[in-house]
């Protein structure tokens, strides 16, 4: 007789338990361009591009007393004298102490805190040592260094060369603003962040769309979801053409996003070249005499020009130091007499904190963060590597320009 045995169950205590997946740490997978060598001057334009004006301040805040300015990593002040401007290096050849701790003890001079040693505003030349006499030997035997400034638009502007003659301010700034009357709210503010952060934040295709969309000045407005685009150059500028506006998109697996709502305006039918958003107003004639080819243009060396229906934009991005810049923001609006009254109101009790303030104030805060390269690029980076190219072109002109002339530029990969 065979004996049956019955298996015994496996407590459950003691049965396998299921494979849990292991948490592995990802590397990531993050290609892309390591640093700037493609374009070697804007790589080396920490501090900025030479050979420009560049605004420092308002008009208004020079007087009879030395203002302190670094521009390009360079020390200098500016003074008014007789009701024109002068600037000079700010540091004196006698022992470096800042000339802009002095004053004006005789008209058309400047003289240093320390000694005395006394400078003349137009020529640089060292016109007394007042404290080694009328006589002193020292006198003829030095020329402080000296800048060519000019006043435009209520802005003192300074130009940064290597010493060949400067090319008239008016022919660098934007063409609407030479010759027809204009009003324009102004705000100036240093900031810190990488000056070339500030202009490619500025003529970024995407950001707009996203990060501002929190923004009262935008708020209720409608925004594109995504764009195509293409850049077009046109003399100095090159422009951000929109070619199709999308203005809703359903992301495979996530949903839809949406530029639109119910408390915004409605979008507008065709695709918008004078402003990125929906407008009824009529364009107004010094605008549309322009016939800008796109809304978004920039130009050397960090000019932004958003142009809308009723007002331009401009944005100058004034390279202080290398990870220091000045904010120059101006809204000009072309109209003269008491036609300009409506838009001081508009201007101080809404678009000075509105857009001058918190929509700007995004912009200043994503500069101030970015750290680039290495960076990833996407489609719509295009207009990054296009500015790019524009200043890396336009520097080389101007070097072989220099080189021509017998002069030897500072810019560090000249040699």
């Amino acid at each position: 007789m065979t004996e049956t045995v019955n298996p015994q169950p496996v407590p459950a205590q003691v049965r396998p338990a299921p494979a849990t997946p292991v948490r592995r740490h990802r590397a990531g997978m993050l290609p892309g361009r390591q640093d700037w060598s493609s374009w070697p001057h804007y790589q080396a334009a920490g501090a900025g591009f030479r050979g420009y004006w560049y605004p420092v301040c308002f008009s208004s805040q020079v007087g009879d007393k030395p203002r302190a300015v670094t521009l390009l990593g360079e020390r200098l002040f500016v003074i008014r004298d007789k009701g024109k401007v002068y600037g000079m290096k700010d540091r004196c050849p006698h022992r470096g102490v800042p000339l802009s701790y002095g004053d004006k003890q005789f008209p058309g001079t400047i003289s240093c805190v320390y000694h005395g040693w006394t400078f003349d505003l137009e020529t640089g030349d060292l016109k007394a040592a007042i404290t080694d006499g009328p006589l002193s030997p020292i006198c003829g035997k030095v020329t402080q260094p000296t800048y060519d400034v000019e006043e435009r638009l209520g802005l003192v502007w300074v130009y940064i060369g290597d010493g060949e003659e400067p090319h008239p301010i008016d022919g660098q700034l934007p063409e609407e603003l030479v010759g027809n009357p204009a009003v324009v709210g102004q705000r100036i503010q240093a900031r810190p962040g990488d000056w070339r952060f500030a202009c490619e934040n500025g003529y970024d295709e995407g950001h707009a769309k996203y990060l501002h969309r929190t923004a009262l000045w935008r708020l209720f407005k409608p925004m594109p979801v995504w764009n195509t685009t293409k850049i077009v150059k046109r003399g100095r500028w090159i422009y951000r053409v929109q070619k199709e506006q999308h203005w809703e998109a359903d992301f495979p697996g996530l949903g839809t996003w949406s530029g639109t709502a119910w408390y915004k305006a409605r979008r507008p039918k065709g695709v918008q070249n004078l402003g990125n958003t929906a407008s009824h107003r009529k364009v107004d004639p010094t605008i549309a005499a322009q016939e800008f080819p796109g809304f978004a243009s920039v130009s050397m060396p960090g000019v932004l020009r958003i142009a809308y229906p009723t007002f331009i934009h401009y944005e100058f991005y004034v390279p202080v130091d290398a990870g220091n810049h000045l904010y120059v923001g101006m809204l000009a609006d072309f109209k003269k007499g008491v036609r300009t009254l409506p838009f001081y109101a508009k201007y101080l009790g809404a678009v000075r904190w509105l857009f001058h303030g918190q929509f700007s104030g995004q912009d200043k805060w994503m500069v101030e963060v970015t750290d680039a390269p290495p960076e990833k690029l996407y489609r719509p980076d295009d207009s990054l590597l296009q500015w790019r190219k524009l200043a890396e072109d336009t520097t080389e002109e101007r070097l072989e320009r220099l080189r021509a002339q017998g002069i030897e530029p500072a810019d560090a990969t000249a040699g």
